[in-house]
């Protein structure tokens, strides 16, 4: 079983817990991973504003503008074609455009436990077991990150809201808040480490190794 250490918000190892194999101790599957990565990106795009018309929208043209033969130019159906001015325009931008992309949700909790399996490979997953503090300061939370072996920028994970937690991280550019059920790819690939609050483990495995969800 995979063992991942859990600290003290002054930065003491308080002990190690067990956490489940099917979770952080999957086969690290690169394919996967990057299909689920671009699916994430292709599903938040927004269609652009701009709106070009096709020819079929253009007004206009409903005969043949010179006759089909004796004019010595090519033979031309409408006016509302691409190559004319006025006319529509062909792959042009459209605002109705549907960027989404699909996959299976078994595929997409694979991708998820490979990145994170991964993660906890190469030592970058750790634990707090809570931050208690009496008000909401950024540079008193700063301090406890200091005091645990966090290198680079992290993501937090928690278990359910945290104003404290939340509020105290959110004008930080190196750290970044997540409930657990949101935990996703890319956020995994942009941060270097992950802290998980001692109870955000149990709740993954409740969530993620349920049949039903």
């Amino acid at each position: 079983m995979a063992t991942i250490t859990v600290y003290n918000q002054n930065g003491e190892k308080q002990k190690e817990i067990t956490v489940s194999d099917k979770i952080f101790g999957a086969r690290f599957n690169e394919d996967l991973i990057h299909q689920a990565l671009v699916r994430q990106h292709a599903n938040a795009r927004i269609s652009v504003i701009t709106h070009t018309k096709t020819k079929s929208e253009v007004r206009g043209g409903g005969r043949k503008p010179y006759p089909q033969k004796g004019t010595g130019q090519a033979r031309q159906g409408s006016i509302r074609n691409p190559h004319f001015k006025g006319g529509g325009v062909a792959f042009g931008p459209r605002n109705n455009r549907n960027y989404t992309k699909g996959m299976p949700k078994k595929q997409r909790r694979l991708a998820l436990f490979s990145a994170l399996s991964s993660k906890y490979k190469d030592g970058k997953i750790i634990g707090l077991d809570k931050y208690e503090t009496p008000k909401i300061k950024t540079k008193q939370f700063i301090e406890t990150l200091h005091k645990l072996p966090i290198e680079k920028d992290v993501l937090i994970v928690l278990n359910e809201k945290n104003e404290v937690i939340s509020k105290s991280s959110r004008n930080l550019p190196f750290a970044k808040t997540i409930l657990v059920n949101y935990i996703n790819i890319a956020d995994l690939q942009k941060y270097d480490q992950v802290l998980f609050l001692e109870e955000a483990f149990k709740k993954m495995e409740s969530l993620f190794l349920n049949a039903n969800t």
